[in-house]
């Protein structure tokens, strides 16, 4: 094979991703291998308290210990006006507390010093005189009568309430409710759950007093929201506020929201003329930084006898920690929860939301899914397979009745989204055939028949994701649109800038393969460039699985652009006019004399050396792209467990598990991602938590409390898929996002109970720990034998 006629490594090729290269050789540039002269290192002193009064900071010992240059206290920060800031939901938030902490690991004091080891034990000898408050844990605390007030500093906050929020027509849903033959309810919790990246949250600060120039390498997956941000909170030109993402040891949306951390490095950057580096430890990164779910889930279907859906009715309680800080899109309170009507064609759904301070670490934030769908994919999964047993039916055939036809697309659900494509028969047909569903029924009754307790779960699940389309979301007002910026050099090699911030997506492969589909320059001849604000296009950033969604398609575009203008030099080359060319990648031809070529490299070079006279020379664009609707991946999965009656130990035997992201880009990096997210899927269902007892102490600010799974427990995966491309995507990308922990938590749970439904169990919250479904079972025996 020639070299024009080398396979071009576009999509749908399993490339090898890029950066592994560097990765697997311990190359990686993480935030804590950056290393600057006269350096000093910051450590943050915490509260032990949930909530307590502050009645003064002595920090006079801490200030006098060898090797500590300065101490920084709420009074210091109030006196350069820069005691609070404003969080990403339109609140404020304390930077160091001044009149009172508000939750246990609240940021109250930090240490300058010359080594990281001599901050941290200076942080020891800080004094603070606390009288301790009565503490809220939960929503239904904070909303009752008497309750402590957290947020007494806010002008006008008479209670514990932050927000009511709709969607949909209550009144034709209580119609619905009206004609119904029968009503399933369902209320669940949904636990708060941490994203707990490998590498935890930090920043290097190195602000240059005399120019003004701040340089802040940070952890982060929004460096250019975080650069407004940080404008807007120090007063500091936008301009002269450089923000670099190096490599990122995960995310998984821990690492979008403003940190206290970050401003108070940088502040004592200003006022000392040092660097000042600041890493949070494990327990700091879990007490305090931005959890995930905690949704308290109230939900109710309206049925046919025959099982026809006829409407949805759900209602929540929000717990947003101590101050309103989730990232959700502006006018969105509870993020994008109105997709709960799933993949059913439900003629009337009705949403409401409510939103609470509690004295808990706020956060909220799209952990490893796009804005609260992950919550609502669980409470219609859930609701639905309940919703079969009291029909009787099985819980393969209640949803196939009820999905929305494959020929209804684009289909607009109760709650106003517009779906782009579907064939939800065809991923649930495809799970029930890969784990042998009627068979596997059959082997459930023997093993019954046997005394075991046998369960099979299923979930079918539709995302929404790539968020969004300029009219309908921002955050802090700041448009969710993205962009990429390509320059194809003289040689045909190219720099792809995109806006976006990979944090292990394999970002640097996949978009280098759009590229390549696009143009036909071979991946590895495009460096993909990111996470620098004064080196890459302003975009939102990498979280809530809108990368492939919104930066892909913008690399789609700018691709075509340029495509565009090489036609034209290839026609000049080519001595023909542009109508005559054709493009096949990498060659542009003249039609019916193919012979007549030249390579895209060949157009490249002339760009710089023989372009047509009054063409601007050169060979580089850039695109934003504002995404006309979002997309819409869909999945079913598919899971058998057997559950130890004596012990409570359930056991996954099988785990299938079927996406649609439309087209696949990179097919190896698909399967991965899907790999991880059934993984944590597993994770949330059987052991994550965040917890708090009645004081607001935080159980889960450690490995051995907060357990993620491993090896040994996480069980086998077997993939399948189908492909329905969005219509509108320049590339038919859906985005694979994470679907797989959108879905799977239900399937597992659903295994569960559907092992647990004839003893009478109808739901366990999660996790679903030995002991939670021992005793529900011991319940049920007792019920039973009463």
């Amino acid at each position: 094979m020639s070299a024009q006629e080398t396979e071009i490594r576009g999509i749908g090729h399993s490339v090898k991703r890029k950066e592994d290269a560097r990765f697997i050789r311990g190359k990686g540039t993480y935030i804590d291998d950056i290393h600057l002269p006269g350096m000093l290192h910051m450590a943050i002193l915490r509260s032990p308290f949930a909530h307590a009064t502050i009645n003064g900071v002595d920090a006079s010992r801490a200030a006098a210990a060898p090797g500590v240059i300065a101490v920084v206290t709420g009074e210091l920060m109030a006196q350069h006006n820069l005691a609070w800031m404003p969080t990403l939901s339109g609140d404020t938030e304390a930077v160091l507390a001044t009149d009172k902490v508000r939750f246990q690991g609240q940021e109250v004091a930090a240490v300058i010093a010359t080594d990281p080891y001599v901050a941290k034990d200076a942080v020891e000898l800080i004094d603070v005189d606390y009288d301790p408050l009565g503490v809220v844990i939960s929503p239904q605390q904070a909303m009752a009568e008497g309750a402590p007030l957290i947020r007494d500093e806010k002008e006008g906050q008479a209670d514990n309430h932050i927000y009511h929020w709709e969607s949909g027509d209550r009144d034709a849903t209580d119609a619905a409710f009206a004609s119904a033959d029968t009503i399933v309810s369902l209320d669940t919790f949904y636990p708060r759950s941490h994203p707990s990246p490998l590498e935890t949250c930090g920043c290097i600060a190195d602000v240059d007093g005399a120019t003004g120039q701040a340089t802040i390498y940070m952890t982060s997956q929004a460096p250019h929201l975080i650069r407004t941000v940080f404008a807007l909170v120090a007063g500091l030109p936008e301009e002269n506020i450089r923000v670099i993402s190096p490599d990122l040891g995960g995310g998984f949306g821990n690492k979008v929201p403003v940190y206290p951390g970050y401003v108070v490095a940088t502040a004592a950057s200003l006022l000392l003329g040092h660097p000042v580096k600041w890493i949070e430890d494990r327990s700091e990164n879990l007490i305090s930084t931005g959890f995930a779910r905690d949704f308290h889930m109230h939900g109710e279907m309206a049925l046919k006898s025959d099982g026809t859906m006829l409407g949805l009715r759900t209602s929540l309680l929000a717990d947003e920690g101590a101050f309103h800080a989730d990232a959700q899109p502006s006018k969105f309170k509870v993020g994008l929860f109105h997709i709960v009507t799933g993949s059913y064609a439900l003629p009337a759904a009705h949403v409401e939301a409510d939103g609470y301070y509690t004295n808990k670490a706020p956060g909220g934030v799209a952990y490893r899914c796009s804005f609260r769908v992950t919550e609502a994919s669980y409470l219609i999964e859930r609701l639905v397979q309940n919703a079969a047993y009291e029909l009787g039916m099985d819980p393969a055939d209640l949803r196939k009745k009820n999905f929305i036809p494959t020929d209804a697309f684009p289909y607009e659900s109760a709650t106003g989204f517009v779906y782009d494509s579907g064939d939800y028969h065809g991923a649930m047909d495809k799970a029930l055939e890969m784990i042998g569903y009627d068979e596997l029924r059959k082997e459930q009754e023997a093993k019954r028949a046997e005394g075991k307790l046998w369960g099979i779960g299923l979930a079918s699940f539709t995302e929404v994701v790539g968020a969004g389309p300029h009219k309908d979301y921002d955050i802090i007002g700041v448009k969710m649109n993205d962009g990429a910026e390509l320059r194809i050099h003289p040689t045909g090699k190219a720099i792809l800038k995109i806006s976006s911030k990979t944090q292990g997506q394999g970002h640097e492969t996949t978009f280098a393969q759009i590229v390549a589909e696009e143009l036909g320059i071979q991946p590895e001849d495009v460096k993909v460039q990111h996470g620098d604000t004064d080196n890459t296009p302003y975009g939102l950033g990498t979280y809530a699985s809108r990368s492939t969604p919104t930066v892909g398609a913008a690399t789609a575009m700018v691709s075509r652009r340029i495509a565009e203008k090489a036609r034209k030099i290839a026609a000049h080359l080519l001595e023909v006019s542009e109508e005559d060319v054709e493009f096949e990648r990498p060659t542009f031809s003249v039609k019916g004399a193919p012979d007549k070529a030249v390579t895209i490299q060949d157009v490249a070079f002339a760009a710089y050396t023989n372009f047509p006279d009054g063409m601007e020379a050169g060979l580089e664009g850039s695109y934003y792209y504002d995404p006309p609707n979002l997309t819409f991946p869909f999945g079913t999965y598919a899971v058998a467990v057997e559950v130890d009656p004596e012990t409570g130990v359930w056991e996954v035997k099988r785990m299938v598990a079927v996406d649609d992201c439309g087209v696949r880009i990179n097919p190896m990096i698909v399967e991965g991602q899907i790999h991880g997210g059934l993984t944590e899927g597993y994770g949330i269902a059987a052991m994550e938590l965040i917890t708090f007892d009645e004081a607001g102490n935080c159980i889960g600010s450690n490995f051995m409390d907060y357990l993620l799974p491993t090896a040994v427990e996480t069980p086998r995966f077997e993939l399948g898929e189908t492909v329905t491309p969005s219509p509108h995507h320049p590339i038919g990308a859906k985005g694979v996002g994470e679907s797989a922990t959108v879905g799977s938590p239900a399937a597992y749970v659903n295994a569960v109970i559907d092992a647990l439904w004839p003893l009478g169990v109808r739901n366990i919250d999660m996790p679903l720990t030995s002991a939670k479904v021992w005793e529900a079972i011991e319940a049920a025996r007792a019920t039973s034998a009463t």
